[in-house]
């Protein structure tokens, strides 16, 4: 079964599509209104993927239940990681790339893109996937199950082109962790371009700005 989601397409006959993964709590309406402001009209035609993630108990919000890719059992992100919930989240993503693979949309036309823990599972999946992607969009996060990375990560994306995108107030992801998260990509070689944003855990007009300039370069 495919994850249900919120689909826009800049016009007919997509020839790339970018998957979106909401954060916590939120689900696939939440990133889909970006669209008009993002999309340069010159850019070829474009499935947007807005999918809602399954609704599970997360221990964080006192065990209620709400859309998340993972729970979070402590504001310390490092604190027993939800490594099977974050592996099931990742087939998710494989599931969703294979379904634009059926619609004519091969992988090295298929950006992930996410926000908060949703760009989390962007990352972990983009990097662990078979076949080299356009390119991987990880806003206000950072980089789950490191510990594995290592020796689980793809050759196919290893060069794949990183956008990441962190608010210098982030109460939630704090800046730090998203640093840490970039210099272990960097150290490895990845080709990250950061940005980060007097922002708190948001999304900003100049964040949308120069995701527009980066992905314009990806998308030609």
């Amino acid at each position: 079964m495919t994850l249900p989601a919120v689909e826009h397409e800049t016009a007919a006959n997509p020839r790339y599509s970018i998957i979106w993964l909401h954060g916590l709590g939120a689900d696939g309406n939440d990133f889909a209104p970006i669209v008009p402001e993002l999309v340069d009209p010159a850019w070829p035609p474009i499935r947007f993927v807005f999918p809602h993630a399954p609704v599970r108990p997360v221990t964080i919000n006192n065990g209620m239940s709400m859309r998340a890719w993972y729970d979070i059992a402590a504001f310390d992100l490092d604190a027993r990681q939800d490594e099977a919930g974050m592996r099931a989240s990742i087939g998710e993503v494989e599931t969703l790339i294979a379904r634009e693979h059926s619609r004519g949309v091969p992988s090295e036309r298929i950006v992930l893109a996410g926000f908060s823990q949703g760009g989390a599972i962007a990352l972990a999946a983009g990097l662990r996937h078979p076949e080299k992607l356009a390119g991987i969009i990880a806003l206000s996060t950072y980089l789950p199950l490191h510990a594995a990375f290592a020796g689980e990560r793809s050759a196919a994306n290893a060069t794949t082109p990183i956008f990441w995108g962190h608010g210098t107030a982030d109460p939630v992801v704090i800046l730090q962790r998203g640093v840490d998260s970039r210099d272990l990509l960097l150290s490895q070689g990845y080709a990250l371009e950061w940005h980060t944003y007097p922002m708190a855990h948001a999304v900003c007009a100049e964040e949308i700005g120069d995701l527009r300039h980066w992905l314009t370069q990806r998308l030609s």
